[in-house]
Order: C-alpha cells, then sequence, then structure tokens
C-alpha cells in the first residue's frame, strides 16, 4: 500500500513527480483527479503525460479505492456504508442527514479498535490493523458518490484516531486540500479516549480541527470499568494536557460522555463531572447509549438524562443532548462492528 498515491498529501505528491523527472505542477492533476473526479486508474488521468503515467505505472504506483460492500438506510434518514479492505478485513461509515440537509460522515481510522471501551462493539472486535491515509479518504469519497457533497467528517467511527496518528493527520490535510473535497478544517472533528502525548502532539500540528474528548465518566474507578485505557491515564492527566492544548491552540474542547442506565447518570455523578470541567472551556455531548448484543448494558431514559443536562447546566456547563440515530441498522454511536460481532 505504500504506493497508493490515494492516501499521499498534496506535498507528498509533489515530492513524487519531482523525484519521478516530472513538472511540480502535474501534482495538481494526479490530486484533483483523485480526490475530486474518482479516477480509479492512473491512465484516466489525461492531462498527465503519456510517458510520465506509463511510469507511475511501472514503478508500482496505484490508485487505491475500497470496495462497497453493503449500503444500509435507517428509517430516520441515517446511511451506513460497509467496505471491504484489500485483505478482506470490513470497516464501516455512517452518513448522517440533519433538518438543513447538511451531510455529517463519521469515518473509521482502524479495523477494529485496540482500546476495548466495554461498551462498544468495536472494542470488541480484536484490533485487525490500522487503516492507511487513502483507506481513510476514501470513505469520504464513497459516500460524496453515493450520496452527494459531504459537509462535515468525524472521527468517530471504527478505531482511536491517535492510535494511528500519522495517517490520521494526512487523511486531515487530503480532506482539507482544496483541490480535492475542500472539507474546512472547521467541519472536521477528531475524538479520541485520551492519549495526553498525541492530544500534545496534536497542539503543535497548527490545525483549526475540533477536538473531542471520550470521558464517559466523572471518576477514574468508574471510567476504568468503562475503559481499560483508563488504568493508564487518569481523568486529571487527561484535563491537565487538554488545558494546555487550549492554552497553546485557543481552540474549544468537546467532552463525550455516554449515558448508561444505572453506571453514570446519576446527580452526583453530573455534580462531580461538573467540578471536574468548571475550569476548562468546554462544552458536553450527553450521548444516548445504544444497545447491542455484545454488552449488557442498556442506556438512561430520556428523563434522566434530560435531569442529567439539568444539573451541568446549572453548573454552567454548556450541555447537549445526542440522541441515538441509525440504531435500527447498527450504526449509532458505539455500534459499529455489532454485526460482525454476531458473526463471529
Amino acid at each position: 500500500m505504500e504506493k497508493d498515491l490515494t492516501g499521499m498529501t498534496f506535498e507528498q505528491l509533489e515530492s513524487l513527480v519531482v523525484t519521478l523527472g516530472g513538472k511540480r505542477y502535474l501534482a495538481k492533476y494526479l490530486f484533483s483527479f483523485i480526490h475530486g473526479k474518482n479516477a480509479h486508474i492512473i491512465e484516466e488521468i489525461t492531462p498527465l503525460p503519456k510517458a510520465f503515467r506509463e511510469k507511475l505505472v511501472q514503478q508500482g504506483y496505484n490508485i487505491g479505492r475500497l470496495q462497497p460492500v453493503d449500503q444500509l438506510i435507517d428509517p430516520d434518514g441515517t446511511i451506513k456504508f460497509v467496505f471491504a479492505l484489500h485483505d478482506h478485513h470490513h470497516i464501516e461509515a455512517v452518513l448522517l442527514t440533519d433538518e438543513n440537509r447538511r451531510k455529517t460522515l463519521c469515518i473509521s481510522c482502524q479495523a477494529g479498535c485496540r482500546m476495548g471501551c466495554t461498551f462498544c462493539a468495536t472494542g470488541k472486535l480484536k484490533f485487525a490493523r490500522n487503516l492507511t491515509a487513502g483507506e481513510i479518504v476514501d470513505q469520504v469519497n464513497q459516500a460524496v458518490i453515493a450520496c452527494g457533497k459531504v459537509n462535515n467528517v468525524v472521527y468517530m467511527g471504527m478505531g482511536e484516531p491517535f492510535d494511528n496518528y500519522e495517517a490520521t493527520i494526512d487523511s486531515i490535510h487530503i480532506l482539507n486540500h482544496p483541490d480535492g473535497f475542500n472539507i474546512g478544517q472547521r467541519h472536521i472533528t477528531v475524538s479520541t479516549c485520551g492519549m495526553p502525548d498525541s492530544i500534545r502532539r496534536f497542539a503543535g500540528e497548527n490545525l483549526q480541527v475540533r477536538l473531542a474528548v471520550s470521558l464517559h465518566a466523572p471518576s477514574d474507578d468508574l471510567r476504568k470499568t468503562l475503559m481499560p485505557v483508563a488504568g493508564r491515564d487518569s481523568i486529571d492527566q487527561i484535563l491537565t494536557v487538554v488545558e494546555e492544548y487550549q492554552e497553546q491552540t485557543g481552540r474549544r474542547i468537546t467532552f463525550e460522555y455516554c449515558m448508561i442506565k444505572g453506571f453514570n447518570d446519576a446527580d452526583h455523578h453530573a455534580r462531580s463531572l461538573a467540578r471536574k470541567l468548571k475550569v476548562i472551556h468546554a462544552s458536553v455531548n450527553l450521548i444516548e447509549y445504544n444497545s447491542h448484543s455484545g454488552c449488557h448494558y442498556q442506556s438512561s431514559s430520556r428523563n434522566r438524562i434530560h435531569r442529567f443536562l439539568d444539573v451541568l447546566q446549572e453548573a454552567g456547563i454548556e450541555t447537549m443532548i445526542r440522541y441515538k440515530r441509525g440504531a435500527g441498522i447498527k450504526a449509532a454511536c458505539g455500534q459499529l462492528g455489532a454485526t460482525q460481532l454476531e458473526k463471529h
């Protein structure tokens, strides 16, 4: 996959073109045909000199594309795409359309996941491998082909983006480039389970991308029950690095909190969370939990979720509720990979 042109940033393509003896401007044709015109083979990029196209092919370069396997549509309008990778692993992406007809695509960055979160179907799948930048980006390309322009991209699908750091960063640059999808950085969100060292590194990327941190509990003991990674990095460590991130970037942070019945949804949990977050310029997304056969947890009632919201807002924490979408096709938050899990 190292010679897959789909996963190369514009600058990497420029370097490749020059190395192969071509004029630097040829990189624009390569990039725009791959990411703007859905070219599948190098021979389709006709603005390139024939001799240069032949040289690329002779040296083994190719345009990698995912293989669409399934496209499922929930009654609420949510669409789930299932893709096969070249080595037969499967990944999923989810397209959400809001009331203003804006489309948000939730994409995956790994086949499986190493984090092992107990409430997440993907976390219960065995980790297969990291996706390449091209495999991450082509999820957007495939969704655009099927459903038209995508307005927002969120790295909230299968896998932990910061566990596949370089490919995640390269894919952001590709998606943002004006000669390709031209998705504004502020319309891209990266979600992480924590990973303080990676958050520090991310702060130095000089990106305007939104950052979301999956917290899901107000205390380390409770969080460890849900997220094994919490045994390595405490909530206080994460909040400290988040403050550093904000000082360096001026960017606001979103904390994600999955509402699980009888586990993390009591008033005292909300008050404890508010105390933790009071010094941070942040908002909280309360996520309605989505059950699946691989897990015994149940969602909090909507009345309980609203009460939790009230407690946080009374404490001055900006809070929103994210109701489940796509649950009927196992496309809701925490359900990606559930169908694969049931087959194992």
